[in-house]
């Protein structure tokens, strides 16, 4: 299965206005158990014709309702992670072997209010909170660690209050 590529994507970052990181909870696919659901960040793929930054911003309207956020940062490189074996021509469509990303760290303008999951008619999560962005490695599910690891470490200087 090592000859599937990589599913090109982005990825967000929405930094609240006292430093803290939006996670969300997907969730679990049909016949799973609830403890099934894991925490992760708002991300997807690039839809045709769209530059990465316009895609960041779809996405975050698409899974949180809403894109009242600006962009901040920019990790430099494109992230990427295997899918595990067991996961190979099931997840993403069983078209690909894992993800190779662009994150972006986002600072969110808008209201707690104005997050909804529900806003798509085919929503991928049931749940959100803030969390500190140190967090984020642990609370992924194991082949995306790396991803989180990397993104809190580059993004850390986004992590403080904003008083602008």
């Amino acid at each position: 299965m090592s000859d599937l590529p990589y599913r090109s994507g982005v990825g967000a970052v929405l930094f609240d206005r006292y430093g803290r990181v939006l996670i969300a909870r997907r969730i679990p696919p049909a016949g799973a158990a609830p403890d099934a659901a894991l925490w992760q960040l708002p991300q997807g793929g690039i839809d045709a014709g769209e530059t990465p930054r316009e895609a960041v911003l779809r996405e975050l309207a698409e899974e949180i309702g809403t894109a009242r956020a600006e962009i901040i940062g920019e990790h430099p490189d494109w992230l990427q992670y295997d899918l595990p074996a067991a996961l190979i021509g099931r997840a993403l469509g069983g078209r690909y072997r894992g993800q190779r990303q662009r994150w972006f760290a986002l600072r969110f303008r808008g209201e707690d209010a104005e997050i909804r999951l529900d806003a798509d008619p085919h929503p991928e999560f049931d749940a959100w909170r803030w969390a500190a962005l140190a967090t984020l490695p642990a609370l992924a599910v194991g082949f995306r660690q790396p991803v989180y690891a990397a993104l809190a470490a580059g993004f850390a200087r986004f992590a403080v209050p904003d008083n602008g």
